[in-house]
């Protein structure tokens, strides 16, 4: 299940338990909106609660992350899973942005704002 804000060109998007498709589609449409009224957009994922995901997700994750590249600035992941770190840095190879993992949501903003570029990944 998943959990989608938007704050201006922030979206915060929270995973709870496995994400499926279904979830992971609904975050494209949502998504794929806020980028054509908004422009270029930044992304807050929780992944905290996240028990897992299927195969599915994680392709359909890259399709979309390809088709985006360049519309989105900063991505941060708030986990503090090391499995976590190491997809993203797998994840730079298909976009454009900025990634970061973080265990601290107030850095993460922060750092999503542009208020604190001196945060350290995790």
């Amino acid at each position: 299940m998943i959990s989608i804000q938007h704050e201006d060109s922030l979206i915060v998007v929270g995973v709870f338990g496995e994400l499926t498709l279904a979830d992971y589609q609904r975050f494209e449409r949502e998504v794929g909106g806020q980028m054509q009224t908004a422009g270029r957009v930044n992304i807050l994922v929780d992944l905290r609660d996240m028990i897992g995901y299927t195969l599915d997700v994680a392709w359909e994750d890259i399709k979309f992350m390809r088709s985006h590249s360049h519309d989105v600035g900063r991505i941060a992941l708030l986990s503090d899973a090391q499995w976590v770190a190491w997809s993203a840095w797998l994840s730079q190879l298909f976009v454009d942005a900025e990634l970061r993992v973080f265990d601290d949501e107030d850095h993460a903003r922060a750092w999503l704002t542009g208020f604190d570029t001196s945060a350290s990944d995790t």
